[in-house]
């Protein structure tokens, strides 16, 4: 995927200075939603308002969705089990090449995943994730709707699975 031609939305520069980049990181595509400039780099989305900056990177977003009608961007984080996870939600007229990086570089953060049944349909995903630009290995296990952590049963397939995954990347 190339991203280099600027066929979105460029921010001014005093935005870009504002979202405080690591020196060498670049924009590779931007949006902007309501006087709140969303900027993809290769190691995370930037939400860069009038006052204040916060950065998500790509191996903590659990989700992105877009909804085209409403156009609608909802960004969900990686979160705990049991905790409300950080959910945000910006309206783009025009979302550019962003929904195209946000795609890519989520995509590139999972170094591998693995599906383990509980009953049923119902089961929990042991997913690593990396910071695509490298790092350290991240574990997260995620459960379906109707599958409690804290049953014993659960707990102890979560830990095997958990465990079977990091044998393959050794």
């Amino acid at each position: 995927m190339r991203f280099g031609a600027r066929d979105w939305p460029e921010p001014a520069p005093e935005v870009v200075a504002r979202a405080d980049l690591p020196r060498g990181e670049k924009v590779l595509a931007s949006a902007e939603s309501a006087g709140v400039w969303l900027l993809g780099t290769r190691a995370a989305l930037l939400v860069v308002a009038e006052t204040q900056h916060s950065r998500i990177p790509w191996e903590q977003v659990e989700r992105a969705t877009w909804d085209r009608d409403a156009s609608l961007l909802e960004v969900s984080e990686v979160g705990e089990w049991g905790l409300s996870r950080p959910v945000h939600r910006f309206v783009l007229d025009e979302p550019g090449r962003l929904l195209e990086l946000m795609r890519e570089r989520v995509t590139a953060s999972v170094v591998l995943q693995r599906r383990a049944v509980v009953r049923g349909r119902k089961g929990l995903n042991v997913i690593a994730r990396r910071a695509p630009t490298g790092g350290e290995v991240g574990w997260f296990v995620e459960y379906d709707e109707g599958v409690d952590p804290d049953d014993p049963s659960v707990r102890a397939l979560a830990g095997q699975a958990l465990e079977r995954a990091r044998s393959e990347l050794i």
